[in-house]
């Protein structure tokens, strides 16, 4: 992929392989879409916010004619254990901020935004008995932990390709604790920045520097927030791949 910049996107096709693909924190389908292209794929989508599965299912229609037969898409959150959680979202302006809904905090400190909310289903990925997971992305706005551990049993018969949004402003301690959980299930971790660097190169104080406000734009350059997991017994082969494709 030479020296530019290494996409989320650029990574799932390059490792691409046949199955099921799960699109965690869907949104609009940015993901779901490419996912639902790629060859002998079964996609998951799973999206909890009312407004965005709506642009989902009228995405994909307008993409295939009609939700395709190999997408199936869920309303539900995932996490650690079945029941329900309040999923909430910042106001900015009278805008709702969508693609920070989240279901592991309120933004009740943040006097700058006001507040949107509603009660949704969560269930755990295990529970969905999938098999043949390939490939996962995960983009939870701070939940990353519970959906992961919900997902122990899927994680360790499946070996999937996981790519994890994790940020600090979302949850501290999150760099440590999501990649830590991973480590004991046999998963290294890896983000891109200049090439391929180890996760015990990130460093948050220098590499992921932002506000938790809502209404505070700007980051730190770089702004590391993508992070990849490979099967500890797959992470060799896959870099050579990843370094090689152009």
């Amino acid at each position: 992929m030479g020296a530019r910049p290494v996409e989320e996107l650029d990574v799932h096709r390059a490792l691409h392989r046949p199955g099921v693909l799960l699109d965690i924190g869907a949104h609009d389908g940015l993901l779901t879409l490419p996912f639902a292209r790629l060859p002998d794929s079964r996609v998951h989508a799973f999206e909890p916010l009312p407004a965005a599965m709506a642009r989902l299912r009228t995405n994909l229609a307008q993409e295939f004619g009609a939700i395709p037969p190999h997408v199936t898409l869920h309303a539900e959150a995932l996490g650690a254990a079945p029941g329900e959680a309040v999923l909430t979202w910042p106001v900015l302006d009278g805008v709702p901020q969508e693609q920070w809904a989240s279901i592991a905090k309120d933004y009740a400190e943040h006097a700058s935004v006001g507040t949107d909310s509603r009660r949704v289903r969560v269930v755990t990925l295990d529970s969905l008995d999938l098999r043949d997971v390939t490939a996962i992305k995960l983009d939870a706005e701070g939940a990353e932990q519970e959906v992961l551990e919900g997902a122990r049993a899927t994680l360790t018969h499946s070996r999937p390709l996981l790519s994890v949004e994790i940020e600090e402003r979302h949850r501290p301690g999150s760099t440590r604790k999501v990649p830590k959980l991973l480590a004991e299930l046999g998963f290294s971790g890896w983000f891109w920045h200049a090439g391929w660097q180890p996760l015990a190169a990130f460093d948050a104080a220098t590499m992921q520097v932002a506000s938790a406000d809502p209404a505070v734009f700007g980051g730190s350059d770089p702004y590391i927030f993508s992070f990849f997991f490979f099967p500890e017994e797959l992470a060799e082969p896959w870099l050579e791949r990843l370094r090689t494709v152009a």
